[in-house]
């Protein structure tokens, strides 16, 4: 089985296309949430993904983009966005975002894997150092939970008592680059594919991952995409130039 991960799109139509046509043959598609939110094209997007996706997991700007949940705790800009989305999707598009399923998953006929947005533990628990990993490793009854919600590409590993930060290694060009992660037996990972639509490590390139079950491997990529248009289309929305600015930025 070869599956494509994908997480926190935000509705930007020009990185999921290059996503797509460069991910090559897959089996399935697990998508970790965060459709929708920040960028201008989340009808676009959702149409895309809803019939390519094995498995929706919802994610916090889903939720409140299709009302099930209060914009409040987000800060203005997302706040801002939040509303502009609710209003600019098409009925049938929330009903369909207010359908996927919290996290965590079992995707269907991998039952070595779980799938969630933020922890496991939590949905909206944010996981960006080992401190943060630590509870879900040490509670993962599973060799591979894959989670999104932070924008950042890599993970962790536990082995007996031996931890490791795992974080790709490119180039930093503008251009694809991929990056392989061999997986050991009994060790256990929290992987992390990064955002498709909003990256934030400061590398501007839209970010994925392929997990290959029969090879044993888990490969992170970078591709670069038509930027200029996915920001023209936020501004021409006119959503908050900021959303705009750090597409550029990487942050």
């Amino acid at each position: 089985m070869r599956a494509l991960l994908l997480s926190d799109i935000h509705a930007n139509l020009e990185a999921l296309n290059a996503v797509l046509e460069a991910a090559g043959p897959y089996n399935v598609l697990w998508n970790l949430g965060d459709v929708v939110g920040y960028g201008a094209s989340p009808n676009e997007v959702i149409e895309l993904i809803r019939p390519r996706a094995a498995v929706n997991v919802r994610g916090n700007h889903d939720r409140v983009c299709c009302g099930l949940a209060s914009a409040l705790g987000f800060n203005p800009i997302a706040r801002a966005a939040a509303k502009w989305t609710y209003d600019e999707m098409t009925v049938a598009n929330r009903e369909w975002l207010a359908t996927a399923a919290k996290g965590p998953l079992t995707p269907e006929g991998a039952p070595e894997v779980v799938l969630a947005h933020g922890s496991p533990l939590n949905e909206d628990q944010y996981i960006l150092t080992m401190r943060d990993a630590w509870a879900p490793l040490q509670q993962s009854g599973v060799a591979i939970t894959f989670i999104g919600h932070t924008h950042l590409q890599g993970g962790w590993d536990q082995r007996n008592d031996q931890w490791h930060e795992l974080r790709p290694r490119y180039a930093g060009a503008n251009e694809a680059e991929s990056w392989g992660l061999s997986l050991e037996p009994g060790v256990r990972y929290l992987i992390n594919p990064g955002s498709v639509g909003q990256p934030r490590d400061h590398d501007w390139r839209a970010a994925f991952a392929i997990y290959d079950a029969e090879a044993g491997e888990i490969v992170f990529h970078r591709v670069p995409y038509d930027l200029t248009t996915a920001q023209g289309r936020i501004l021409m929305a006119d959503l908050p130039e900021k959303l705009a600015l750090r597409l550029r930025e990487g942050r």
